[in-house]
C-alpha cells in the first residue's frame, strides 16, 4: 500500500513536502533549511554540477546559491507515496516546476521524482535524505 502508518503522522509528512515547496516559491532559504535535519543529504545525480551534498548548512547554502538562476520559480509538489515506520519514513513525491530560463528567456516546464527518508526528531518530520530524478523537462 502506498500510504500506510498513522494518519497524523503522514499529514505531517505532507506537510513537510508542502512547506518545501512553498519556501521554494517563496525563495526563503530559512523555511526551506528548517525542513532539513542537521545531518541531512540531498543526492540530484542528474545534476552533475550539484552531486551530493551532505550536511544541513552546505546543503542551505548550495540551494540559496542555485535559487539565484530560477526567478519567478513555481514549485508544486505531490506525495505519491508514504510509508512511516516509528520515527522514519520512506516517501515519494513527484515535482513540477514552472520558471523562466536566465540565458534564453523561455518559460521552462520540469518534471521530476524525490526518493526520500524522513525522520521524526523531537516530534517535528524532517528530510533526512532527499534523492531527485529528473523525469521529464520542455
Amino acid at each position: 500500500m502506498a500510504f500506510t502508518g498513522p494518519v497524523e503522522d503522514r499529514l505531517a509528512i505532507r506537510e513537510l513536502i508542502e512547506g518545501y515547496a512553498d519556501a521554494v516559491c517563496q525563495v526563503d532559504p530559512v523555511a526551506w533549511g528548517a525542513l532539513w535535519a542537521d545531518d541531512g543529504i540531498w543526492e540530484m545525480p542528474d545534476y552533475p554540477q550539484f552531486g551530493t551534498v551532505v550536511g544541513k548548512e552546505p546543503i542551505v547554502a548550495m540551494w540559496t546559491a542555485a535559487m539565484a538562476h530560477y526567478p519567478g520559480v513555481i514549485f508544486i509538489a505531490t506525495p505519491g507515496s508514504i510509508v512511516v515506520a516509528g520515527s522514519e519514513a520512506v516517501v515519494r513525491s513527484y515535482t513540477s516546476e514552472v520558471y523562466d530560463d536566465r540565458h534564453t528567456g523561455k518559460t521552462k516546464r520540469d518534471r521530476g521524482l524525490y526518493d526520500d527518508l524522513v525522520v521524526k526528531r523531537d516530534g517535528r518530520w524532517l528530510f533526512k535524505r532527499r534523492r531527485f530524478k529528473k523525469l521529464h523537462s520542455v
